[in-house]
């Protein structure tokens, strides 16, 4: 196997369903209650309430970033209908620092699948300039690789995705 074969991002889909292939050129950082997010690990929508903490790497800071945090498989992974659904949007990130030095353009929206595993992907690009990244109208059927392409982000600086499926019952059969 290659090392594109055996990519996380590639066994998961994320390169195909929500950006193509990209050489990751700096640190993405993200945690809930310090517990950090790596590739395909699995989090409860009660793990996910509230936004993560999210640290960007780089050296300049002047150089800013926009976090795009989406969801490929809502409503259902059988039914991508509403592809990609748009939980979080944070523009103005400068390198070195984090989400809450950022612009929160669309607020968090926790993560709530209601059938079947999510993936929850973050992706991060760098920016041309200061506040020349917009919301969007709507969270629903927002497109990861459009949207770059209107604000001329270029190809993703980084990228981290987790799995998030409904809270499963009381874990066993009542007597």
């Amino acid at each position: 196997m290659t090392r594109r074969e055996r990519d996380p991002l590639v066994i998961g889909r994320v390169i195909g369903d929500v950006v193509d292939s990209f050489t990751r050129s700096i640190d993405l950082t993200v945690s809930y209650n310090d517990r950090i997010v790596s590739n395909g690990v699995t989090l409860k929508p009660s793990q996910v309430v509230n936004q993560p903490r999210v640290d960007v790497g780089g050296d300049d800071l002047r150089v800013f970033h926009t976090l795009v945090m989406v969801d490929p498989d809502a409503p259902s992974p059988s039914d991508p209908n509403l592809r990609e659904y748009l939980h979080w949007l944070v523009t103005d990130i400068p390198a070195t620092t984090g989400t809450r030095f950022g612009q929160e353009v669309v607020c968090y929206e926790s993560p709530r699948p209601s059938m079947g595993i999510h993936r929850m992907v973050f992706v991060l690009f760098r920016q041309l300039g200061r506040q020349t990244v917009y919301a969007p109208g709507w969270r629903q059927n927002f497109n990861t690789r459009d949207f770059a392409e209107v604000y001329n982000l270029g190809s993703p600086v980084a990228a981290v995705y987790f799995n998030c499926q409904r809270e499963t019952g009381s874990g066993g059969r009542r007597r």
